[in-house]
């Protein structure tokens, strides 16, 4: 293939009237005005200086033209890096700086600042939103067919840079391989084909709106209902008219809490996906009940895309995020990289050809987290039974050492989940004079209920060893997260840390 990305996911596409993007107002976007579109934006991108290999910084609110922009980058073979629209100028410089971005494409309210940003990085600026800016509209008066430029499967696609909650944030490079790869697993295992119509209300600067989601849709050949952001009505009104829905936790609590949510409305859904976040096992359970459809959950990470899945036809179960997939290897080590037995808790390691290419001028860092024989160090802390499913127990930071022994927060989490009152919990280290450290709990109470706390301490006390019970507990509205729904234990560290 000449440009493997775009000939997989794009080119066949052209010409081709068929929907592609469902839009809330009832606009529909086919896939021959999408491929037109990425033409007229592979143009405008050159028209501002941008040439293959460089990297095209993206921070604008989920648009057709944003999702376009991934497409013209594949084609141009310009590398696409999507980042947070919650980032702030600040943060903003340092990806584009780091990065080394020849163009940086921003929203229109905030061109000013991000136009400093730009500039203080030695790249062009761009706005770009969906009624048009500087690129879209330059882009209007460009052709609608574009000469797709050479690339191979290990040319580099993509960065997304990780979280950054520790130390400086990485930038994890993407290769073709790895997108098309994961999507192509993704869309067989998952069983998508054209006729699918997925509900897509996540944001696309993340790998599961862009590189899950989108990707399989795109080698599916089916359609996307593109909602801006999770919107309760809006997932209702379309819910008869589609056939999945990926979304995070957040999405089927809101769900279940809508009393317009029943079977019926869902029984047109053939899939309903869930990751980025621990799903609780009262939500599968609440779930299951109320419309019949059990939750297919699901792991990956930024480096990765997606490493396991519960099946499509089989035992999904709840707490797990199912068997490695096809193509992927997966093993639970030790701190040398030996296997473990089933059932030991280790750290998970993954090899296959979905594990990216490294951290962008990290050669250190790259090196630390990636052994010699191919395998990636996750830092997630997992367990996987006889049967070869994979459960999650935690991050490897987030273990906690009290006076010698190994505390796993997930445990800790699973049991004050269960008792009365209690919506969800986070569970992290403090520090102790004499043990080192010691579990402290956070509590969130059900909607209008009370948690009794001695009641609590005592079911704890009955079901585990004291060196694992938590010192302290904390009773909090709600927990702190990430866009993606993920519990932010740093931001309870902060504030419970002393």
């Amino acid at each position: 293939m000449q440009n493997p990305l775009y000939d997989t996911m794009f080119a066949p596409h052209t010409g081709k009237a068929t929907p592609f993007l469902h839009l809330p107002d009832g606009e529909v976007i086919t896939h021959e005005a999408f491929i037109g579109r990425a033409a007229q934006l592979a143009h405008a991108l050159v028209a501002f200086g941008v040439q293959t290999g460089d990297r095209v910084a993206v921070q604008v609110e989920k648009c057709p033209d944003m999702l376009a922009l991934y497409a013209a980058c594949a084609q141009l073979g310009a590398i696409f890096l999507p980042l947070n629209t919650a980032y702030t100028a600040a943060e903003l410089a340092y990806f584009v700086g780091d990065s080394g971005a020849r163009l940086l494409v921003g929203d229109p309210a905030r061109a000013q600042e991000l136009a400093e940003v730009a500039a203080a990085c030695d790249a062009g600026f761009a706005t770009l939103d969906a009624n048009g800016g500087t690129l879209a509209e330059r882009a209007d008066a460009q052709a609608v067919t574009f000469e797709t430029v050479a690339r191979s499967e290990d040319d580099l696609a993509a960065f997304l840079y990780t979280s950054g909650t520790t130390g400086r944030s990485k930038g994890a490079m993407l290769s073709q391989k790895n997108l098309i790869s994961n999507a192509a697993t993704l869309t067989e295992l998952w069983q998508f084909t054209d006729a699918d119509v997925l509900l897509h209300a996540l944001p696309i600067f993340h790998t599961h709106g862009l590189f899950v989601a989108t990707n399989v849709m795109l080698m599916a050949g089916g359609a996307m209902v593109f909602m801006p952001k999770l919107d309760v009505d809006q997932l209702i009104t379309w819910m008869p008219r589609a056939t999945a829905m990926m979304g995070v936790p957040t999405f089927y609590t809101r769900l279940l809490d809508d009393v317009r949510f029943d079977r019926e409305m869902a029984a047109g859904m053939r899939l309903f996906i869930s990751g980025s976040a621990p799903l609780l096992a009262d939500t599968h359970i609440a779930f299951e009940a109320r419309t019949g459809h059990r939750i297919l959950e699901r792991y990956g990470m930024t480096e990765t895309n997606m490493n396991t899945s519960n099946p499509y036809g089989g035992d999904r179960r709840a707490g797990t995020v199912g068997l490695p997939l096809p193509d992927v290897e997966l093993r639970v080590a030790d701190a040398s990289g030996t296997e473990l037995p089933r059932g030991e808790t280790g750290v998970v390691e993954v090899r296959g050809p979905n594990v990216f290419q490294g951290y962008w001028n990290m050669p250190e860092k790259t090196a630390e987290d990636m052994r010699a024989d191919g395998f990636f160090i996750t830092g997630d802390l997992g367990v996987q039974d006889a049967e070869g499913y994979v459960t999650i127990v935690g991050r490897g930071k987030d273990l906690i050492i009290s006076g010698g022994y190994n505390i796993y927060p997930k445990e800790l989490e699973l049991l004050l989940d269960a008792q009365d009152g209690v919506l969800e919990s986070a569970v992290i280290g403090v520090p102790h004079a004499d043990l080192g450290e010691v579990p402290l709990a956070v509590l969130v109470p059900q909607p209008g209920a009370e948690i009794n706390l001695e009641a609590v301490k005592t079911a704890v006390g009955a079901a585990l060893a004291r060196f694992k019970q938590p010192r302290e507990y904390r009773v909090l509205e709600a927990l702190p997260r990430n866009t993606m729904g993920k519990v932010q234990k740093v931001a309870l560290r902060a504030e419970f840390g002393e």
